[in-house]
């Protein structure tokens, strides 16, 4: 049975070295819900200028719904100026002052949000007071939803408070391992393993699930109530990596959703990244062949044997 998504915050254009993309890490998500067979829905704002035009006919050409797109008749709509170094990581600088950061709340959207099988939300989007009171106003219509916290920070775009009131609301954490680092730092934690991380943080906030992306090496997810796995990653010809952390937070959660386990819900996250890094573009298609024959021919996995002991089902 199909399950409705909401993804709240960016929707943007990455203006790469080779030209301006759209994405956005709820937009990358949402998108990936909907190929999933899914209803997801991005829920943003967009300005009444020619990057919004061009933004609101893609998502069009995409298949994906526009009812929850906002228009802004003053801002100009999202942009993030993208560079690459060497080894193709990205340096992404996110300008202020966007559509996005004035998301307003409605009836229509209260009610999207009381029957969401799960809302997805990060940090980025609540830099701005007007977009947070709305995420919070969504949070608190919808108290049976899957609360799914996909962290994503960015450089001088979220604060203690946001990061604090979105682990009190979230029951499934997704960031990465860099990101780990950083909140253990925070939260006054030493830094000992991913998965003594993750031990820590599910005893000290009321998550269900935290899940932390490694790249190349996979995936370590574990439960409050016990289970942990480690899932290693896939090998691949790197092109573009924009789009994969979303990829893997999109299949996770199809998975998660229907009760699958733990260790098959980092597997087909894995699978969707890995192929999503290996394309250009955060939202270029994959068919169910293309998942066929990747598995086929991408048998070789990238493990890290430090983790291979932690597994726990």
């Amino acid at each position: 049975m199909s399950r409705t998504v909401l993804a709240f915050g960016e929707i943007l254009w990455d203006l790469l070295p080779t030209g301006a993309k759209l994405g956005g890490a709820p937009f990358n998500f949402a998108y990936r819900v909907n190929t999933l067979g899914d209803r997801g829905l991005m829920v943003s704002r967009l300005g009444r200028d020619d990057l919004g035009q061009r933004a609101w006919e893609q998502v069009v050409a995409l298949g994906m719904e526009t009812e929850y797109l906002q228009w802004d008749e003053t801002l100009p709509t999202g942009t993030v100026r993208i560079l690459f170094d060497a080894d193709r990581n990205p340096d992404i600088t996110i300008l202020p002052g966007v559509a996005y950061d004035e998301i307003e709340v409605s009836e229509p959207l209260l009610a999207l949000a009381g029957q969401a099988d799960c809302v997805c939300f990060g940090t980025l989007v609540q830099r701005a007071p007007k977009s947070r009171q709305t995420l919070h106003r969504l949070l608190d219509a919808s108290p049976q939803s899957l609360k799914l916290l996909d962290i994503n920070l960015r450089r001088d775009c979220y604060s203690l408070e946001t990061i604090t009131h979105s682990l009190e609301r979230a029951h499934l954490l997704k960031l990465n391992e860099e990101e780990a680092r950083y909140l253990a730092q925070l939260f006054g934690l030493a830094w000992r393993s991913v998965p003594d991380f993750v031990t820590e943080f599910l005893a000290r906030w009321p998550l269900s699930c935290c899940v932390v992306t490694l790249g190349e090496r996979g995936a370590f997810a574990a439960s409050a109530d016990g289970p942990q796995v480690y899932a290693p990653g896939y090998r691949g010809e790197l092109a573009d990596p924009l789009g994969a952390g979303d990829a893997f937070t999109a299949g996770f959660l199809h998975h998660y959703l229907r009760g699958q386990s733990l260790a098959e819900c980092c597997r087909f996250g894995n699978v969707l990244g890995a192929i999503v890094s290996t394309q250009e573009g955060a939202t270029a298609p994959i068919a169910q062949d293309t998942i066929s024959r990747f598995l086929e021919t991408h048998a070789s996995r990238i493990s890290d044997e430090s983790l291979i002991a932690f597994s726990r089902p």
